[in-house]
């Protein structure tokens, strides 16, 4: 998302590797990045086995979001079982992090979805919110959500942001830092993901790109 000034002289101190995707977590700090070890590979062509998907499988916390925060996952059903957790636990990723900005969820949630790299990057990014004393309001879109397994339990996923409705407010006051809409609001994502003992999978490494040119409309 937009961000406030404070949040954009910040996000350069985030360690590579540590990138957020969660209102463009890291910008433009994170461009150049080294791909994900597996992207772009299907582990082989060995099939994997179907996984419960989050409505039918382990227990799952409760993420609400904020009235005036809204998100929407493009291309949710794939037709393969397993693609479709994949992308299901993503989204609820994405989710659980700016719920727990805007105080809607405990931030004992980011564990659930999050582990090794993208945990700690996604408590680092939180953490900048709070110092800024600012949280999240407005609409975002996520599309063009690829995934690629990797044997049974690890995939990678990419997909892109439209963030150009989404910005950044006051925690206290509630005034919204608008900005104007130009490239930089259309964000690429490349994750890592990979299926815990509980079923449910958990991204375990996050990189972006600010102002891609494939996400651009």
């Amino acid at each position: 998302m937009n961000r406030p000034t404070p949040l954009a002289m910040t996000a350069l101190a985030v360690a590579a590797g540590l990138s957020l995707a969660a209102c463009g977590g890291g910008g433009t700090g994170e461009e150049g990045e080294k791909p994900i070890a597996g992207a772009g590979q299907e582990g082989g062509g060995k099939s994997a086995s179907p996984t419960a998907s989050p409505e039918t499988g382990p227990d799952r916390p409760k993420i609400d979001l904020p009235a005036d925060l809204t998100m929407t996952f493009e291309g949710g059903k794939s037709g393969d079982a397993v693609k479709d957790a994949v992308l299901a636990d993503s989204a609820e990723r994405m989710r659980a992090v700016n719920a727990v900005i805007a105080g809607t969820a405990p931030e004992n949630v980011l564990g659930h979805y999050n582990t090794g790299k993208a945990l700690e990057a996604a408590a680092s990014w939180v953490g900048e919110f709070e110092k800024a004393g600012a949280t999240v309001t407005g609409e975002v879109r996520y599309y063009d959500r690829e995934v690629t397994l990797d044997g049974k339990k690890a995939a990678t996923l990419s997909f892109c942001a439209d963030e150009s409705k989404g910005f950044s407010k006051d925690a206290e006051t509630g005034k919204v830092s608008k900005t104007p809409v130009s490239k930089n609001s259309y964000v690429f994502y490349n994750s890592r993901l990979e299926r815990n003992d509980a079923g449910t999978w958990q991204t375990t490494q996050i990189v972006s790109t600010r102002g891609a040119g494939q996400c651009q409309p």
